[in-house]
């Protein structure tokens, strides 16, 4: 295990900064391979209101954040911190946040030695954001990038900001992922390093070349100069240039990943493994065979992409954006009903009833197609319900109905033949919906003819940290 050039890493800090928390993991090595010796989680409550973008924008408080993960590393033990020699750091791709160089943050002494807090830095506008319109991604020059571009890449957002706000930019010089901030502070870096995973979920990056479109945005006035570096994931972006809550100074500091690769290198270990992932959202995906390269240009009504992974390998990815939050969304209305009618009902306890229900409906002929939320490939395409009879009209049925519709659009995008034809010979089925859901985990073993494996959790923290003992 260990690197060329000098010993490996013995205890590395893996972090994930996520939507709604931040995850920090203490990953060991032993002589039996790689150990999680402890971790620690905060949820952000970041949540912040986007005036400019109102009401389609989404954007969180990087105050928020950082406290977050002050406190997560706070929480873990002190010896063991002392020891990380290796820091691996992955997050939300897609989003932007902007800050000043030479003054994105601070540093001050804290109860548990220095740690930094943010100075000069904007808003952090997530994934989520929806500002850029249909109408107006169409009005931006056609990028040379296997990824079709969508709203929430980073992209996008600044040309947003370009049309509808250019003095927000001119108050920063410097850009990047959640994840590519924090690395940037930690290590001092005059110049924003991202990996080549973070770049092409922004938009505009030509994943064969491994460059920007420079001269596309160019002609277009985009201030190119807020595009950082772009490195390969598994690098070193460079070291922590003070101790960091009992971490040594020096600690090398990874590039910053993307979340979704991390968290299928946290599980994936056979090459006929696919990993399928209910959580706020969905995912089907499997490892694409070695020497594989996107196609040139993106077919937009294709709903399968492909992720840049480790070593030059891709991932083939069926990304729905419907998952657990269609079930949370399909609770919350059955709240409102019973609030309408005079009753009290919390939500939490109608999540196991309606399971409870589902689980004695084995068969329901009620057809949902629950894409609430659209797709990124069918955006206009939004939800219905066919097959609508008068006996299966019990929430048993309806929720029977929502779990197979939801399952059954994500093997839509990704067809069971095609996982045939890559040699796939087992599901890994994870995310915390699966976990809570029988009556989900039943309509994958239906829908799948493949071996299901639960409680292979994917955790993006502990995917980090592995990336770093495995990097060179």
């Amino acid at each position: 295990m260990a690197a060329a050039g000098g010993p490996g890493p013995t205890c590395v800090l893996g972090i994930d900064l996520g939507t709604t928390s931040v995850k920090a993991a203490l990953v060991t090595g032993t002589e039996r391979g790689l150990a999680l010796a402890q971790s620690c989680s905060r949820d952000t409550q970041a949540h912040s209101e986007s005036l400019g973008a109102a009401p389609q924008g989404m954007e969180q408080d990087v105050q928020k954040i950082i406290k977050a993960l002050n406190e997560c590393l706070a929480a873990l033990p002190q010896q063991q911190l002392q020891q990380v020699t290796h820091i691996g750091i992955s997050g939300q791709m897609h989003g932007v946040v902007f800050w000043k160089t030479g003054k994105g943050c601070k540093w001050s002494e804290s109860g548990t030695g220095p740690a930094f807090e943010p100075e000069q830095v904007s808003p952090l506008v997530t994934w989520q954001d929806g500002r850029c319109s249909p109408t107006f991604l169409t009005s931006l020059p056609l990028p040379q990038s296997h990824v079709s571009l969508a709203t929430g890449f980073g992209c996008a957002t600044v040309y947003w900001y370009l049309k509808n706000s250019p003095d927000f930019l001119k108050a920063y010089d410097a850009a990047g992922t959640i994840q590519d901030y924090v690395v940037a502070m930690l290590c001092d870096l005059k110049k924003p390093l991202m990996s080549v995973q973070n770049a092409a979920s922004w938009g505009y990056f030509n994943c064969r070349n491994k460059s920007w479109n420079t001269d596309i945005l160019k002609k277009s006035g985009f201030p190119v100069h807020l595009l950082p570096e772009v490195g390969d994931p598994g690098s070193i972006a460079g070291r922590t240039t003070c101790a960091w809550h009992g971490i040594p100074k020096g600690a090398k500091v990874g590039i910053a990943l993307g979340d979704f690769q991390c968290s299928v290198y946290s599980c994936l270990t056979e090459r006929t493994d696919a990993v399928l992932n209910i959580s706020t959202s969905a995912q089907l995906t499997i490892s694409m065979p070695l020497g594989f390269q996107p196609p040139e240009a993106p077919d937009p009504s294709s709903a399968v992409t492909y992720f840049p992974y480790f070593n030059g390998g891709y991932l083939a990815v069926a990304a729905s954006l419907n998952g657990g939050n269609v079930l949370a969304t399909f609770v919350g209305m059955v709240a409102q009903w019973a609030q309408e009618l005079g009753f009290q009902v919390q939500e939490s306890a109608i999540y196991p009833r309606i399971i409870q229900a589902a689980l004695a409906q084995k068969h329901s002929k009620l057809s949902v197609h629950p894409t609430i939320f659209g797709e990124r490939h069918l955006p206009e395409l939004l939800a219905s319900v066919s097959g609508i009879g008068a006996s299966e009209l019990s929430l048993g049925h309806v929720t029977r109905a929502l779990c197979h519709g939801l399952v059954e659009n994500l093997s839509s995008m990704l067809p069971v033949q095609h996982l045939e034809e890559m040699g796939v010979r087992r599901i890994l089925g994870s995310g915390s919906a699966l976990a809570r859901n029988e009556v989900l985990r039943q309509e994958v073993e239906r829908i799948f003819p493949f071996p299901v494996v639960y409680g292979k959790d994917v955790d993006a923290a502990v995917g980090a940290a592995m990336v770093m003992f495995h990097s060179k």
